[in-house]
Parts: C-alpha cells; structure tokens; sequence
C-alpha cells in the first residue's frame, strides 16, 4: 500500500535526510490534503507522499545544491529496512513473468511488481517494505521465496503503467486477434460516438495506440517509428536525435496498430501500396500536441513514423536554445529590423523551425500581422495566420507568397525557398517593407548567399535586403546525471585543431551512461550557432560576387564564430562530446 505522508517523513528524519522541524511541516501540509485526495482510491493513482515531499523542495543531503528528490527517498527507505535499493527501467520487465505472477489491481494496491527469477527465487521490487500483508499474500500466490527489494514508489507505479498499459494492451490484442476475432477493419470506429458501441477487442487496439503515445510524450522522443520485419514489428522512439528500440510486436497487432493510427489520421486504412501523409490533434497535460503521420509500403507491409510537434519543445524562450549571449543579441537585432530576410540554414532535423517559430513567438503582438507559408503546418499556433502548401491544389510556395503579399502583412515566414519563383517573390516582400523569414538547405550561413545568387537573385538586390543568416546543428547535451571529467587525448586535439601547449591536456566531460540517459551517456539537447550578419565587411563581397569560402573568412576575422567553434565552446564547458562534435560539425 501507499506510505503515509507522515511515515516517510519519519523515516526520512531517522536516517538525517529531514530535521524534525521539516518532518512537522510535512505532518502539517498532509493535514492541509482533503479527504478526497487521501482516500485509498485516490493513493491507489499517486504516490501521495512522494508528491508532498517533493513539492516542500527541500534540500538534498546527497547532492548538496539541489532539492532532494524521489530517489533519495527510496534510498533512505531501503536502508531503514535493510534491503537493497533498485530503479526499475520498464525496458527490462520480463512480461511473461509479471502476466504469470501478478495482476494489476495487487500491482497497484501493494505498490511491487516482478522482476527477475533467479536461483528459484522471485526478485520482487515494493515501495512499502513494511506492508507484510501484502508480501505475505504474493508469497503465497507466487508459491516462491521472495527476494525484496525497494524501489521509489512512482517509479513502481511508472512501471505498473508501461506494463499493464502498451505491452499488455499488445498482449490482450494478439489473443483476441489469434482467436479470430476480425480487427482489420477499424473504420467504424472513428465513426462510432458511443464508447459502449465499440467491441471490447478493439479497446485494447485502442489502449495499446494511447499508451504508446503517451509513453514517446514521456520519454521525450521526437519520433515513434513502427517497423515491420518478418516475423515481428518494431516500435522504435527517437530521443535526443537517435533511435532505440522500446517495444516489439505481433505482426499480426502490427496492421491493426497501424490502420488505427490511420484512422486517427483519417486516413484511408484499405488503401496499402501507397505512401499517405496525415496529422492528429492531442493533448497532454492541457496543452495541445501536433503528431504528423506517414505510412510507406516496405518488404514486409506498411511502416508507420509519427513526428510529435511538442509545443513546449517547438516554441521556446530564445535564450534557452543555444545562442551565447553576443549570438542572441545579434539574432535578435535580425529579427526586430522593420524589414528584409533572416534565413537560417541546416539539414533536416538541426532544429531550423523551432528557432523560427521561437523567434516570432518572441515578436509576436496584436498590433502585428504575422503570416506564415508551411508545408506541412508544423503546429497550429492562433498568434499566427498559417498557409499550407498544398501542390494538387495548385498552392506552391511562391504563389502563397504572391497572395500573401496583398493580405496586408508586417511579418512573412516562408518555410523554405526551393526555386527561383520563392526567391524572387521574398525578396520583392523585403523591398516592399516587409520582414521575411525562411529557411535554406546549405551547410553554413555564408553559402545561403551563394544558394540565392544561384536561383537567380541579384547580387545588389541580396547586399539590400538580406539582414543576416544562421546556420545551425544540434548536439546531444552530456548527461549531467552520470558525467565525468577526462581529459582529450592527444589525437583527439590533433582531429580538432587545437594548440595544446606541451604537457597540457584539454580537460572535457563524458557521461558513463546511467538510467536517466539510458546508457547513452548524453540527455536532452543543445544547438550550437553561426551567425553571419550582412553588414559593411560583407556587403561588398556579396556586391562584387566573392564566394561562400571569401565571405566566410572575412566574417570570422570581423568575428564571427563557426559551427566547429561554437561547438568547441561548448565541449570545454562540459556541455557536450568530442563524438557529437565530429558528427555534427565540419571543419
């Protein structure tokens, strides 16, 4: 069962993580909870105590600085008890096992669940090492010897989630499936509004969808990419830039995961041998999430990617992406002028249109009138006027713009100028008083000017209108959980250049891989910047026709920073590695 908020306190305060008088303040706020919040149906959804604790903020013992946490709560139970301590990584659950030892109601009312069989005892993780009724009853169902660790009691319930949620949804689903029931056609229910109307068969299609969306919301990931192989199908997140696997499955729970999410989509769910693009509206938390849908027929059926557009992710204070102080306040002096273009420029995936959208959310206000030309709409933002390309309609970019153009607007963003149409129509936009935003695909900031004067825009018209442009990439950030201090070896300096005087060593950061990273080693990420502005130094090179390499060379003696030196900056400060270094930049 769920720990009081009164007893962890105590215990807490037993093992000098909590003085008396912040155990009287936690004794206190748990009096403040109403009764609703402290009956055992509400316990049975929160780890109530955790949650109170937590949210006094007070200091860690173990890591002096910060506030103490729900780990070093568990740590502290685990001791009181004489018991080892675990954190449970719900990849590792052995579902065999939990489906065969325990349901879910136990799971939850007792707070432990399964997770290994050794030496023919059973390792049970619990949050309550005290709760004797409970291990009592699982001894006698399990008819084993247990062996009891402590985990922390949301990481517990975390993990009664991901098991009892996706993978039992999946397990539930190919019973149903294998035993004939027909689930390939999931049309009806987008169109049913009655949830009783629905077959309980379909609900665990339904579950197993919910639950894999809201495990990628938590994990962070980018991406969710369903995979078909030949024997299984492959659900794989992309966190921080790179894929791991999370989760297999039937194949045959495979095509019915898939034409759900096509349904959702709205999608045409018979339709198999082609490519079909959708979108999906959901919320989590309160806030709307965007999720882009593509399936594309491969050897061994349809592969489905879903982009998740986290607004929380995609619009963010600009001081909060990367930019070094003297890179903000150059790109914010871009992005307040009254007119011209600000291009940034970098691969798919470098981060481009969360800076974008980060930037006019930054300028937006009600006396503006901000347009912007997408294909597809990122995330529907109501600050803006959105336009979505549309090529069977006959909607290209420059013919958006064209129209655009007499809809009275302050601020124009173009996705990406790909043709010389584009470019011809956003430069008349600068001349005519307007500002422009839009993106390019070139490696640095100094050959987006090569790139216009090679779709054909005067260099004279680029020297009046271009204000400045950025290039950009984004490296994983070192795992601050499990980082340690090392040191470049002299090969590694050699690769990057550097003038490293005799008998010194250039001191960096490499994260050991922990539970929070998940062995990677590296969490979350950062982007690093170069940031040219069109001033006097470079407008006479572009007038004259001087090239990407001329320009790029005279901007970094007027001081420009590259991308190899803002990433360089970063890696002595510890942020990031010497690997994502070498994968992102070039010399």
């Amino acid at each position: 069962m769920s720990m009081s908020p009164e007893t962890v306190s105590d215990i807490l305060v037993r093992q000098n993580i909590l003085t008396q008088e912040q155990a009287l303040e936690v004794h206190k706020e748990a009096r403040l909870l109403p009764n609703r919040v402290r009956n055992p149906r509400a316990f049975e959804q929160r780890a109530l105590a955790y949650e109170l604790i937590e949210r006094c903020n007070f200091p860690s013992v173990e890591n002096p600085g910060k506030p103490l946490r729900e780990f070093e709560i568990a740590k502290a139970i685990a001791r009181e008890s004489k018991l080892d301590f675990v954190r449970i990584d719900p990849l590792d659950l052995d579902a065999d096992l939990i489906e065969s030892k325990m349901s879910r109601p136990f799971a939850r009312r007792h707070r432990m669940i399964p997770l290994a069989l050794s030496n023919g005892k059973l390792q049970v993780a619990c949050a309550d090492p005290n709760d004797i009724e409970g291990i009592d009853s699982f001894r006698r169902i399990a008819e084993r010897e247990l062996d009891l660790v402590v985990a922390s009691e949301p990481d517990i319930l975390r993990a009664i989630t991901e098991f009892y949620g996706l993978r039992h949804s999946v397990m539930r689903a190919e019973k149903d499936l294998s035993s004939g029931i027909d689930l390939g056609n999931l049309e009806a229910l987008v169109k049913l509004k009655d949830a009783k109307e629905i077959e309980s068969s379909d609900q665990h299609i339904v579950n197993a969808v919910e639950f894999m969306l809201q495990h990628a919301y938590d994990s962070r990931a980018s991406d969710i990419h369903v995979e078909p192989k030949r024997e299984f199908s492959l659900i794989r997140f992309r966190i921080d830039g790179v894929l791991h696997d999370i989760q297999t499955m039937p194949m045959l729970v495979h095509r019915a995961v898939v034409s759900r999410v096509k349904t959702m989509a709205r999608l045409d769910i018979a339709e198999k041998r082609r490519p079909q693009d959708g979108r999906v509206k959901t919320s989590r938390a309160g806030e709307e999430v965007e999720l882009r849908v593509s399936t594309l027929p491969v050897g061994f059926g349809e592969k489905l990617v879903v982009r998740i557009f986290d607004p929380t992710v995609l619009m963010q204070d600009l001081s909060e992406i990367g930019f070094y102080p003297d890179e903000l306040d150059l790109f914010n002096d871009f992005i307040t002028q009254p007119h011209g273009i600000v291009l940034l420029t970098g691969p798919t995936g470098s981060g481009k249109t969360t800076t974008l959208y980060s930037a006019l959310k930054t300028i937006a206000g009600r006396e503006l009138n901000i347009t912007t030309i997408e294909d597809p709409i990122e995330m529907v933002y109501e600050d803006f006027n959105q336009v979505a390309v549309n090529s069977k309609a006959g909607i290209t970019f420059a013919k958006a713009l064209r129209h655009v153009l007499r809809q009275d607007p302050d601020i124009i963003m173009v996705g990406e100028i790909r043709d010389a149409e584009t470019a011809e129509y956003a430069v008349q936009a600068a001349l005519t008083g307007h500002l422009v935003f839009s993106t390019l695909h070139t490696n640095d900031a100094s050959s987006a000017i090569n790139r216009l004067v090679d779709l054909g825009v005067k260099p004279f018209l680029i020297s009046s209108t271009l204000v400045g442009a950025v290039a950009q990439r984004l490296v994983r950030r070192v795992c601050p959980h499990c980082a340690q201090d090392t040191h470049l070896s002299e090969r590694e300096a050699g690769i990057l250049r550097l003038s490293v005087p005799p008998g010194k060593r250039v001191k960096v950061k490499v994260g050991e891989g922990c539970f929070e990273c998940r062995g990677t080693g590296f969490l979350g990420r950062t982007a690093v910047f170069e940031v040219l502005a069109v001033d006097d130094t470079v407008k006479p090179l572009v007038l004259s026709g001087a090239d990407s390499a001329r320009i790029k060379r005279d901007a970094v003696n007027a001081g420009m920073r590259t991308l190899r030196q803002s990433a360089l900056r970063k890696l002595a400060e510890g942020l990031t590695s010497f690997e994502e270094i070498l994968r992102v930049t070039a010399l």
